[in-house]
């Protein structure tokens, strides 16, 4: 096997470098991977987000190894039942509406594409009601993030993504989150939907308040605009719902799903309600691997997997003993902490820029054997799977508290 340093010249000669790696991982088993030099590290990271029923969950192993030896893709020319089935799971789990259908793709930027695409396709085919149709404006949230294509680049809220990529799609407005009067002021004529994510992940782990989402609701009801929610990265679990609209008690439109689904098999969902099922027809938009029968294994078993271990029970009680694990720092670093946020395992840890670096503890924590990552606002994120045991979370907490007493000391 190759070294780290071996691999890390193979990248430097042959990848592009958009990101900058210092560990090579090599294997995973639950919550424990190992890299190419023989460090074990506590993963509370889930591959951001989404391995949350651990690395090589057996189950779900299992089902792609038989899938692979089945029949792994077939394209959507054809009838697949492993999708079929997907899609039903998906909408009973979601509950959306009597009439609620999926569509399938590759990855959380597709998704989210999808679901722009959908939404100017109902305003443009008169959906609200005009049958001169021309609703095409989208309004997004500052801090936000929606994906790396040219439309969800856009669509996030944040400049440092967008910059250098002018000129920009056009059809999209910004709104202050978890500000309704904001909100209210980015939306004219021709806005068709408001867009977000229940809790912005990139941008430091940032819920919605659920006054602010009912209020939402009532607003895109009221001007008769779509609500879509982004759950890329906090969906399939990971709060302790299956999806974290379901904890505000609003319900959306249509939402995007990728990330966790299909435990590190490629692959992003809409699930759309009556509404918009309809809305796409053949020839107008489409996928080759979306859905195929490899990837719609991998998520049923995941799903499955979700359900029989009780895993959003789990995450929900996980997540409240990390919360309280972290407040314990927080009351050892006095100072150093600004806020403690999230919901069930998707978690941040808000520290002050002025005082310390979160990207610094970022590493020291890898160093002691702790693998977390940074979010925006100088926060570190903290995304085990959701099947994390009761040591794992003592064991990463022990590192963490470590990590932030040597960066403070430094």
């Amino acid at each position: 096997m190759s070294s780290t340093r071996e691999i890390a010249d193979l990248y430097a000669k042959y990848v592009m470098n958009t990101y900058a790696q210092k560990v090579a991982l090599v294997k995973g088993q639950g919550t424990v991977v190992s890299g190419a030099d023989g460090n074990r590290y506590i993963d509370f990271t889930s591959g951001i987000a989404v391995q949350n029923v651990g690395h090589a969950h057996p189950k779900v192993v299992q089902a792609v190894a038989e899938q692979m030896a089945t029949l792994n893709h077939c394209s959507n020319l054809f009838y697949n039942e492993k999708q079929a089935l997907l899609a039903k799971k998906l909408v009973e789990i979601s509950d959306l509406d009597v009439g609620t259908k999926c569509f399938f793709c590759n990855s959380g930027a597709e998704a989210n594409e999808a679901m722009i695409k959908l939404a100017r396709l109902w305003g443009h085919l008169g959906g609200k009601g005009d049958d001169n149709g021309g609703y095409v404006e989208i309004v997004t949230m500052m801090n936000s993030f929606h994906g790396r294509t040219l439309a969800t680049l856009t669509a996030t809220g944040q400049a440092k993504v967008q910059d250098g990529f002018d000129p920009l799609p056009v059809g999209f407005a910004y709104a202050d989150f978890n500000d309704i009067e904001s909100v209210k002021a980015a939306i004219n004529d021709s806005t068709v939907a408001v867009m977000l994510e229940c809790i912005q992940g990139e941008g430091g782990v940032i819920p919605a308040d659920t006054k602010f989402m009912k209020a939402l609701r009532a607003l895109c009801d009221e001007r008769e605009i779509l609500l879509l929610c982004d759950e890329v990265q906090c969906g399939m679990g990971r709060t302790g719902d299956w999806f974290a609209w379901q904890s505000t008690g609003v319900k959306p439109d249509a939402f995007s799903l990728a990330k966790a689904i299909a435990s590190g098999v490629p692959m992003g969902a809409v699930v759309a309600s009556s509404k918009l099922a309809d809305v796409f027809t053949p020839g107008r938009h489409a996928s080759t691997f979306g859905g195929n029968p490899l990837a719609c294994a991998a998520a049923l078993a995941t799903i499955g997997v979700i359900e029989s271990e009780n895993l959003l029970e789990r995450a929900a009680d996980a997540g409240d003993a990390i919360m309280s694990g972290l407040g314990k720092i927080a009351d050892a670093h006095p100072g150093l902490v600004k806020a403690i946020r999230g919901q069930g395992l998707m978690i941040g840890l808000a520290l002050d820029p002025g005082k310390i670096d979160a990207g610094r503890v970022v590493d020291a924590a890898r160093d002691i054997g702790l693998l977390v990552c940074k979010a925006g606002g100088n926060a570190i994120r903290i995304l085990p799977p959701l099947n994390v045991t009761d040591d794992e979370i003592d064991d990463g907490l022990d590192i963490l508290a470590d990590a932030i007493d040597e960066v403070a000391g430094a």
